[in-house]
């Protein structure tokens, strides 16, 4: 098996609220609306997709119920440190939880972490580390 996984499935309690964080909150763009599944348009990286909680967990042969910190982070990588600055302000408008406000990392970058309203972690970063780490925007 490759490293090449596309694509994410989040299982959300609320499928069209979810929508709305995303694309209202956040900008994203809908590729494909199939009703009990949406997926966001990629623009070159892995595709993000929302599925009902529920009926996620009944594909993959798993309880729906769990709570607190998978080890599970989803990372986008932007292009500035204003760019982070900017992203954390807008899911933080959109009704995320500010986890760890941006701020100058140890390695040299510059990130910080939200969570979405279903709880899902997101770290958005800047890397001072070379030219040829891949970003959003």
């Amino acid at each position: 098996m490759t490293a090449h996984v596309i694509p994410t499935l989040l299982g959300v309690r609320d499928l069209e609220a979810a929508k709305r964080f995303y694309t209202d909150g956040l900008g994203w763009k809908i590729k494909n609306d199939h009703g009990i599944s949406v997926f966001f348009e990629a623009g070159g990286a892995s595709s993000i997709g929302l599925y009902g909680r529920e009926g996620l967990a009944k594909l993959v042969g798993t309880s729906p119920e769990g709570g607190g910190f998978s080890g599970v982070v989803l990372t986008c990588e932007v292009s500035s440190e204003a760019r982070v600055d900017k992203v954390m302000a807008e899911a933080e408008e959109a009704g995320a939880t500010i986890l760890k406000a941006p701020a100058a990392l140890p390695w040299g970058g510059y990130g910080g972490t939200f969570a979405d309203p279903d709880g899902y972690v997101w770290r958005v970063g800047h890397s001072a580390q070379g030219e040829d780490q891949s970003s959003s925007e």
